[in-house]
């Protein structure tokens, strides 16, 4: 991820006082396969009444996952019948003896691991019964033993029941301050844990959890704190702020929860962590959890915990075994076209574009609903209401795509994403991690697809090498394929429709009355057209935009052929190619009559495009660049646009003229004489500033050259003045 993204919203920034770091190495650490743990406490079931729950503020509710969010943190019963791998963890070399049972693991359930009966009867209200592999090394450790631990899982493994159990099991209901501090980097987090911690206490009384994060009213929380909570959810910036203020008090926080610690990290928390762990008593339980392992987090491991115990769901670092790695390689202004057929390919999708600035996102997203896609988009600069309500429809399904930053998509918990698709891929192999974990959850397959163009392809390597997963190239799909895939999808559709055969018959004799003239075929023809004329009339005339890799080192070796054969046509060849005036399949060849010699380059082209035409930005292709003039292609759709947009368009004063390129016409000539296009007088625009740098430079010349004839006479001849000062003999003179 780039650090530097502007999308990242952190709530505050403060400066911290240092701590001095915890000298205690981890404890060496060895594989174990767990069975059952024998020493997990034994609990006696109690009255069951509802608990409270405490909203954020007054007008906005603490957030409640429904039951569908919690695939991810409880595995459903296996529906295969055959037994899963048994789960692996670490843990540390103890002094006692662990017992090991021989209790299969699909039979295990979260009585078993100890999890008291007021807890289990809500998450069984739920629909689950078995522990998924992080769940059944934690809870356990968490009920028995004290000291640190950290937890390794990929996202959607279920972390926030791993640690949210337990932690509710150790909470003293009688005492009203804050006992557990849980910190999350954004504030959609925040609330995702507020709200499964919420449905996990549904049983327990009077416990109060609070959310605390910015964008919300702080005054809320303050009366709420002032009222007495046992668990704090919060972002580091708005905690920090209530710290400040004297509203929260630490002092009798037992448990520290870092939730997502290699996004804090990204996101530069670490003051802020610092900061707030100095009001929380030494004697603390810390534990951190996170998706992958970077060495920061290992440093901060070391900094902040005291004998940590590591708990690994998998292998570090490793990427969800059911997502598909995919990648398609284009040109990199033909992305979001490779981006629509991907959509269209899928006609079910259900899917997050991740982009890597909201500046990019807002634009996708734009696009997307402009040309019909049921999108939505969600990054840093939208109100929080707007990014709930984005959060929302996704959820609900009401948004079949959508647009998203990785900061503001952190706290977006779905379990049934088919496709995550990358747009741009990150600087940081561990946010690729991030995203793709986001699929493939609870058991279900899902796609990763990364849309990049040639110079990324070391990226893909890079990824690949750290994930232990190799990527598949696939061809963009061709508009035939595409077309073909959406009528089979039709007709599917057509076949599982549901009929009302009691409300619909009376209709059916005036409409077939209607419609007795068409034959079966003319009816089947019209049903499909009526559904996809729109697709069938965009991608008429629509190139291939594939970049084949093979394809590519076919025409070099072509081109070095050819270079062999004929010496010194080469350069030929590439000015011919350049000066074309047939644009690329699907692009239309225009020329401007200004070119490098004033001063003019591909940027200063895309600046006067984009500055002066109105509504979505076009499309450019190529661009080649003459001394009087620039040739560049742009999609036929949007000629017509551009051509308008720079009939008064101005270059430092030049006026620009702009026509569509016509074939044997000699722009260069025209630019030496006159011409009805040109700015100036029988001249391109910039022709005389060409030969106006021509001039000064001539003059310079001779001036040097005058400078050194200059004979050399005592040095002080000319150290004074001729006149001595006397104004009236110079003048004169």
């Amino acid at each position: 991820m780039d650090k530097s993204d502007p999308s990242i919203d952190k709530d505050m920034e403060m400066n911290a006082e240092g701590r001095e770091p915890q000298t205690k190495a981890p404890k060496v650490i060895s594989v174990a396969t767990i069975k059952s743990y024998s020493d997990a406490p034994e609990f006696i079931p109690e009255e069951e009444p509802a608990s409270e729950i405490i909203p954020s503020t007054e007008t906005e509710p603490v957030e409640v996952a429904p039951a569908e969010t919690l695939s991810a943190e409880l595995a459903p019963e296996s529906k295969s019948g055959e037994p899963e791998a048994e789960p692996t963890v670490e843990i540390p070399h103890l002094d006692i003896p662990v017992d090991i049972p021989a209790v299969a693991a699909d039979s295990r359930s979260f009585a078993d691991l100890g999890v008291a009966p007021h807890l289990l009867r809500a998450i069984e209200e739920l629909g689950f019964l078995h522990p998924m592999p992080i769940q059944e090394m934690v809870i356990p450790h968490l009920l028995s033993k004290e000291g640190d631990v950290i937890g390794l899982a990929q996202t959607g493994t279920g972390k926030t029941a791993a640690f949210g159990l337990p932690l509710l099991q150790r909470i003293r209901v009688s005492d009203r301050h804050p006992q557990a501090l849980i910190i999350a980097p954004t504030r959609e987090l925040c609330l995702q844990i507020a709200g499964d911690l919420a449905d996990f206490s549904k049983y327990e009384e009077n416990l109060k959890i609070l959310p605390v994060y910015g964008g919300s009213s702080i005054e809320s929380q303050i009366r709420t704190l002032q009222k007495g909570v046992h668990v704090i959810v919060a972002t580091p910036g708005r905690l920090i702020d209530l710290i400040k203020r004297g509203v929260v008090k630490l002092a009798d926080v037992h448990t520290v929860i870092l939730d997502e610690a290699d996004e804090m990290l990204n996101m530069g928390f670490l003051d802020d962590i610092d900061e707030i762990l100095s009001h929380v008593p030494e004697n603390r339980k810390m534990l951190m959890f996170s998706a992958t392992m970077p060495r920061e987090i290992a440093g901060i491991a070391k900094k902040y915990m005291r004998e940590p115990v590591e708990f690994v769901a998998g292998n570090r670092n490793e990427g969800t075994k059911n997502v598909r790695h995919i990648y398609y390689m284009v040109k990199a202004h033909d992305k979001y076209l490779a981006l629509k057929r991907v959509a269209d390919n899928s006609p079910d999708i259900y899917g997050i574009i991740f982009c890597r600035t909201k500046k990019e996102t807002q634009e996708i997203a734009d696009k997307l609903i402009g040309d019909g896609y049921n999108a939505d988009c969600l990054h840093g600069d939208l109100s929080q209401a707007q990014r709930d309500l984005a959060m929302k429809k996704f959820r609900d399904h009401v948004t079949q795509l959508l647009v998203a930053t990785d900061v503001a998509a952190r706290g977006l918990d779905v379990d049934d994403l088919s496709h995550v698709i990358n747009f741009g891929l990150p600087e940081d192999v561990s946010v690729y991690t991030h995203r793709s974990g986001r699929t493939g959850r609870a058991n279900k397959t899902g796609v990763s697809i990364a849309i990049i163009h040639s110079r990324e392809r070391s990226k893909i390597r890079q990824i690949e090498k750290i994930l232990g997963r190799e990527f598949e190239y696939r061809k963009v799909p061709t508009p035939e394929h595409i077309i073909e895939k959406q009528l089979y999808n039709l007709a599917d559709r057509l076949e599982r429709v549901e009929v009302n055969e009691s409300e619909i018959s009376k209709y059916i004799p005036g409409v077939r009355k209607k419609l007795e003239w068409l034959s079966e075929e003319d009816l089947l023809k019209r049903v499909l057209s009526l559904e996809f004329n729109r697709l069938l009339t965009y991608y008429q005339n629509m190139p291939d935009i594939d970049l084949d890799e093979k394809d590519k080192k076919e025409k070099r070796d072509r081109k070095g052929e050819r270079g062999e054969k004929g010496e010194g046509r080469g350069k030929r060849g590439d000015r011919k190619d350049k000066d074309r005036r047939k644009g690329e399949d699907g692009y239309e060849r225009l020329m401007v009559n200004i070119g490098k010699s004033a001063g003019f380059f591909p940027g200063n082209l895309m600046e006067l495009v984009n500055k002066n035409v109105a509504g979505p930005k076009p499309e450019i292709g190529r661009i080649d660049l003459m001394p009087g003039y620039t040739l560049f292609d742009v999609r036929k759709g949007d000629s017509k646009r551009v051509l308008d947009a720079l009939r008064h368009a101005e270059f430092f004063g030049d006026r620009i003229h702009a026509e569509v390129a016509e074939e044997g016409r000699d722009y260069a000539s025209i630019g030496a004489g006159k011409s009805r296009y040109s700015g100036k007088k029988g001249k391109f625009a910039g022709k005389e500033k060409r030969e106006g740098k021509k001039k000064d430079k001539g003059e310079k010349k001779d001036k040097k050259e005058k400078k050194e004839r200059k004979p050399k006479g005592d040095k002080n001849e000319f150290s004074k003045p001729k006149y001595n000062g006397n104004y009236d003999i110079f003048i004169n003179k």
